[in-house]
């Protein structure tokens, strides 16, 4: 049972008849086919996904989750399979330009996220919202300056404001997506890391992000 946020496109978001699609759920489907069990998937908010996970409700929590220091004392995580970045988005006509200008502004950021730690860390003023779409009407209503958001998530939703917003090209952070398993998950997370292993060699995962036309950063380096 996989426990997910539908709001992190393309990485995961909803399909015309209600399902939930995108690059990690494909990368599941692989997982679970080499595995030989079914793929049953829960979708809720993203706050919920690591709770989920520690309490034993899913077997593996997935939304483009930072595999940190913090969230390792609480749960296993599989080695990275993608380098991801935290984007700032300003409106079309900010004054905005890069992360040194953020300074004593406001930024808009997705509750339970590595943004919100981020900047709340770094003393930025924030507004934390249940999800994407809602931090995103912040920033185009004039509540805040700048949405801070995972690289890809910044370009799928900024393209469908018609131009009212830009993704600055400095990045705020960057950060490796792993999947989260409960706590002495370690012999079915070792097999699933040969698995990655694999894939990551072969070109198996970049071409899931070729299909999506995501830019893939390789965590090998």
């Amino acid at each position: 049972v996989i426990g997910t946020s539908p709001d992190f496109p393309p990485f995961e978001s909803l399909n015309a008849n209600g399902g939930v699609e995108g690059i990690e759920i494909e990368i599941m489907e692989l997982i679970c086919a080499d595995l030989g069990v079914e793929l049953v998937i829960k979708q809720m908010d993203f706050d919920s996904v690591l709770p989920g996970v520690q309490a034993g409700k899913y077997d593996v929590g997935m939304s483009g989750i930072t595999i940190n220091a913090k969230r390792q004392k609480n749960a296993d995580f599989t080695q990275p399979y993608f380098l991801a970045s935290q984007a700032i988005v300003v409106k079309s006509d900010s004054p905005i330009t890069c992360k040194a200008d953020l300074e004593g502004k406001k930024v808009s950021v997705q509750t339970a996220t590595t943004a919100e730690e981020y900047c709340m860390a770094n003393g930025y003023q924030v507004s934390a919202f249940q999800a994407n779409n809602d931090a995103c009407s912040a920033l185009l209503s004039g509540k805040v300056d700048a949405w801070v958001v995972d690289n890809e998530v910044a370009l799928d939703l900024s393209a469908q404001t018609d131009g009212a917003t830009k993704v600055l090209d400095e990045a705020m952070t960057s950060e490796p997506y792993g999947f989260a398993f409960a706590k002495g998950s370690d012999s079915l997370v070792a097999e699933i890391d040969k698995l990655l292993d694999k894939w990551l060699a072969d070109g198996t995962i970049e071409a899931l992000f070729d299909k999506y036309d995501v830019p893939f950063v390789s965590p090998k380096g």
